[in-house]
Order: structure tokens, then sequence, then C-alpha cells
């Protein structure tokens, strides 16, 4: 275990958050699976670019800011009629069956140090359980954190023929002194021929670190498209993953960011390519501004098995500052020659010859940036199906554009 959480860690703090809960057995005995493993875990992998090391997680101090025992919360849940959006601790007693057999299931608690932290710490959590055949539009799910720490964790089932469409929200209520974390874990298991829209929109103060990782599983013919907006934290580590596990199945991960001051954005997108006849679409634009940061790394891994493949991927960084920092590595791993496949990624400023056409044109400079700056996101609004998210996305875009005028 890491020596700066031995104080605020123990087996007596994981059960008693458990009995608090009132939890079965099973769960219990997975949190203190991933209270024992801390001490053989490693933290998330830190990327890696001609002469840089970025976020290094294992270096923030987490004594400082984790307190398992004072999470605190405000949920805001809620769903149209033949979908269930419950609170974990009530899914576990209305589902137990479901919830013990997903739960885990495609992300592995021991993924990695951070993982193993949240399963046996979570106290916050939504399941989303889309029964067989059901049609289920305008599933919100807002968390408003209010505590030093919080561990939130999402389990979306979406059954057979069913489809749904989600948006989750995570931001910051009352104030705390001095910095925070937040940790979030999402998983989306995708039944056959079924279709889930999951939509995240992360606006946590800028005293907030923040960890999430969300990772869906497809079966044959479903479709797991994961839209993922960051514009909150101090720093975030963000990633987003696909396994196309059944054939003719697909996803389209969309992600999008906007740093500024002195925020840093750590973003992952990854896609297995397992079953025959998948596709995948791994878009991404951000813009950093001030003194802020940004890497993405992006990777398409293609199996032996996976027969007719379609994958491509594309990273935009716009760099609004000389003193703002932004790399990228796309990352293609095949070993199926019947494979067509692509990636790019591109690291720049504003382009002088748009911005002279736009003043030549009587337009003033600043509005001129702007407007190309708004433009430069369209091709990842367009992919927002989650109209809410959207709009969401484009009012933080636009006052902090104006903010820069100002």
């Amino acid at each position: 275990m890491s020596t700066g959480l031995q104080s605020v860690l123990s087996e007596g703090t994981v059960r008693e958050i458990s009995e608090g809960r009132d939890e079965p057995e099973w769960l219990l005995q997975q949190r203190l699976d991933a209270l024992e493993a801390l001490d053989d875990l490693a933290f998330p992998a830190v990327i890696k670019t001609p002469g840089r090391k970025w976020t290094d997680l294992a270096d923030l101090d987490f004594e400082s800011f984790v307190d398992p025992l004072t999470q605190s919360d405000e949920k805001d849940q809620v769903g149209p009629s033949g979908v269930e959006v419950l609170p974990f601790a009530e899914a576990v007693d209305a589902h137990p069956e479901l919830v013990e057999s997903a739960f885990g299931n495609v992300v592995d608690p021991q993924t990695n140090y951070l993982t193993a932290l949240s399963t046996a710490l979570f106290t916050s959590g939504t399941v989303i359980y889309v029964p067989e055949g059901v049609n289920a539009e305008d599933v919100k799910v807002r968390t408003t954190m209010n505590s030093r720490s919080l561990f939130n964790y999402t389990l979306v089932v979406a059954e057979e023929s069913s489809s749904v469409t989600i948006l989750e929200r995570q931001q910051t209520g009352d104030e705390v002194d001095g910095a925070r974390y937040y940790s979030g874990i999402t998983e989306i298991a995708t039944g056959e021929n079924a279709y889930v829209q999951y939509g995240s929109m992360q606006d946590l103060d800028q005293e907030t670190y923040n960890y999430q990782l969300k990772r869906g599983v497809t079966d044959t013919y479903g479709t797991c498209n994961i839209v993922d907006a960051n514009v909150g934290s101090r720093l975030t580590k963000t990633s987003v993953e696909v396994e196309l596990e059944g054939d003719s199945s697909e996803t389209k991960i969309v992600g999008a960011f906007y740093g500024h001051d002195d925020q840093h954005f750590d973003i992952d997108s990854r896609v297995w390519h397992e079953g025959e006849h998948t596709t995948a679409d791994l878009v991404t634009r951000g813009v950093i501004d001030d003194d802020s940061r940004s890497v993405y790394e992006g990777v398409q891994n293609v199996g032996r098995e996976a027969w007719d493949t379609s994958s491509y991927q594309r990273e935009n960084t716009l760099m609004l500052s000389d003193e703002s920092e932004a790399d990228a590595s796309p990352k293609l791993i095949i070993n199926n020659h019947d494979t067509e496949a692509s990636h790019s990624a591109t690291v720049g400023q504003v382009d002088q010859q748009e911005l002279f056409y736009m003043k030549s044109r009587g337009v003033p400079e600043q509005l001129a940036k702007n407007m190309l700056v708004e433009g430069f996101y369209v091709p990842v609004l367009d992919e927002i199906e989650v109209e809410e998210l959207r709009e969401d996305l484009l009012e933080v875009i636009r006052a902090r554009l104006a903010s820069r005028t100002a």
C-alpha cells in the first residue's frame, strides 16, 4: 500500500463503509480484495513522448485529500419509464443477481492502483438497467461533489435489442480548503443488438484532481458510443476504452476538452477489435490556452481473429497561447491483415491565413479567433447525440472565449 495512504486506509475503514451501506458479503469481499491488492498494483501508465513523461499520478499527495469516511455528494438520477436508474445501494437490493454478475466484469477492479482504491472506497454510485427490448432516452445522472474526496461508480447494463441515451455530469458543490480528489469508474455492458450512447461532462472545480476510467464491452451487433467532455479540474487523467467483442459490433469514441489557466489534461482513447466485421471511429478535439497542458494517447488494437476490421482515429489540439503545451501519441497495433485502419494527430495554432482572410473582411481579430475556435469544435459537436451535453459544452467554450476578450 502507498506509504502516503497508510494512515487513512485500513480493513476497518473498508468494513465501516460497507456495513454502513448494509452491503452483501460478496461486495464486501470485492472491496477487501481490492484493498489487499494495492501493495502489488502499479499506478496508471505514464504516457511518454519525445523528451517528456506525462502525468505520473504516483507523485500526488493522496494522503492530503483522500478522506474515505467523509465522502459526501448530491445525486440527481432520472430516466423514462421502462428503464431503471437506481442508486447503487438500492440496485444491490432490487437486482442482487444482476449487480453481482455485472460488477467488475467490464472494468477489472485490479486494473491499476487507482481502480482498486476506488473499488475499496466508493460510496456513491448509479446502476442503469435497460431490460430487453426497451428503448430509453433522456437518462440523466448528475453528481455534485461536496467533500474533499469522492469515489463514484456507474454501471450500465443494456440487455438484448435495447437502446439507451445517457448523460452523466460531475461538478463540485460545497467549497473545501485545499485540493480535492474525484475518482469515477464506469462499466458499460452492451448486449446483443443493443445500442448505448453514453455522454459524460466533467466540470469539477480547478482545485480537484480527477481520475476516470470508462470502459464498454459489446456483444454481437452491439453499439457502444462514448462521449467524454472535460472542461474542469486542476488535473485530469481519463481513459475511455471499448472492447468490440461481438461480431459486427461498433463504437464511436468522441473526446473534447478545453484547458485554460494551468489546467492539465491527459486523455486516452482505446479500442480492442476482437470480433469479426467490427468498426471503430475515434475523434478527439481540444483547445488549450494560458499555461495549460494536454497530452493524448489513442490506441487501436486489432486482434488475430478480427477479420474485416475498420478502425479510424483522428485527434487535433489547438493551442491559443505560446505558454501552453500539447502532445499526441496515436498508435495502431494490427494483428490481422484483413484490416482497413488509419490514425492521425495534429497540434497547432490558429491558422494565420484563415485569420487574415476574416480580418480582411472587417472581422475584429479577437472575434475572428473566437469564431475559428468555435468552428474548430464542430466535428466533435456534430458527433454528440445528447443534445444537453452538446449545448453545455458549447456554452463553456463560448464563456471561455468571451473571457479572453474581456
